[in-house]
């Protein structure tokens, strides 16, 4: 089979991207397929006032191939097709999964030369499915887990991390709290590394090995002291799973949602904070007094990462939904990670 991959992460590398970027390059690996990544180009003010989430790219040259396998961060990352002249025509299959389905506007017109996709959310199913009349699946976000599972143990010497988003009042308590000389706990937030740039994707390692030695990781849905003006939804996001994945206590404000039900769906995956960051401050320190009873639940958190949230078992569905043969080198990995299940 003949296999290309499409995805935004190597023209336009971003740090809250990077999870998603690294599913095209696993596709692309196990695919042994063509890698393509369309750089965006400014549209004409009528373009955009006409049509705000479309975005217009520069052109890619491909022969094409059995199929085009999109990785897309949003819906409008749907219209990356765009960028290849008769899409349709070159390749027998076109597949993509969108990571944020709940943004229902971001869906653009070329959605309909799709022959499937799949949303992250049961609940964002219908839409596409009734207005461009293609086949929608429902497939959870995962994590490179076989990649990034802590090999050894490590001293967790950072008490508390937030990265990424953390609600604006959590974030000034905290730092209150925490970052005098008067306070003996460590609490580390970002900005950590580039936000966007080629270096993202080495800054990687960085992340997780800061996670591996922490103990409280900050994770809170988006619902709390929500900034900005686009749609919102319960959502597991990958804070959640690189956390859980590296064998941190997880600890803020649940996703309320099917998703979370069935993501986190084990004992002590999430501890609840108060809506008071004054109390959830206080919270966090008594969490950290009797850090040394919490082992068995990181051991639990990183077990049930491996065993049900790694990008591989995402992909076996993948194949499964779109009729792909399942690569060898995916079936060896996926035993791999069995025994790393067995061995926890």
């Amino acid at each position: 089979m003949k296999a290309t991959v499409l995805y935004a992460g190597l023209a336009s590398p971003h740090a809250g991207w990077v999870a998603i970027d690294e599913l095209a390059e696993l596709l692309a690996y196990y695919f042994d397929a063509e890698v393509l990544s369309p750089r965006p180009v400014p549209g004409t003010w009528p373009e955009r006032l006409i049509r705000p989430h479309q975005i217009n790219y520069e052109s890619l040259q491909t022969s094409g191939g059995d199929v085009l396998l999109v990785v897309a961060r949003g819906p409008s990352d749907l219209g990356m097709v765009n960028a290849i002249r008769d899409c349709r025509k070159k390749f027998g299959k076109i597949y993509g999964f969108v990571t944020d389905s709940y943004f229902r506007a971001g869906f653009v017109k070329e959605t309909a030369l799709y022959d499937a996709i799949t949303v992250t959310a049961h609940e964002d199913v219908d839409y596409p499915k009734q207005r461009f009349g293609i086949a929608v699946h429902q497939l959870y976000q995962g994590a490179n887990c076989l990649t990034w599972v802590p090999r050894e143990q490590k001293e967790r010497e950072i008490d508390l991390i937030g990265f990424g988003r953390t609600p604006p009042s959590y974030q000034a308590c905290f730092s209150r709290r925490f970052h005098p000389a008067t306070s003996s706990h460590l609490y580390l937030h970002s900005p950590l590394g580039n936000l966007a740039g080629q270096n993202v994707h080495l800054e990687r390692g960085m992340l997780f090995k800061l996670l591996q030695r922490t103990r409280i990781s900050l994770a809170f849905h988006l619902y709390v002291e929500p900034q900005g003006d686009r749609p919102r939804f319960m959502m597991v996001t990958s804070r959640w799973l690189e956390s859980l994945l590296s064998g941190c206590i997880v600890a803020g404000r649940r996703p309320l949602s099917r998703m979370a039900d069935d993501m986190l769906f084990w004992p002590g995956s999430t501890i609840e904070l108060s809506e008071d960051p004054q109390i959830a401050a206080d919270e966090l320190v008594a969490l950290l007094a009797r850090n040394d009873t919490l082992e068995q639940r990181r051991r639990s958190n990183i077990y049930h990462s491996l065993a049900f949230h790694d990008w591989r078992h995402r992909i076996g569905v993948m194949c499964n939904l779109f009729n792909l043969p399942i690569p060898g080198t995916l079936s060896d990995d996926v035993a791999r990670l069995q025994a790393l299940v067995v061995s926890r």
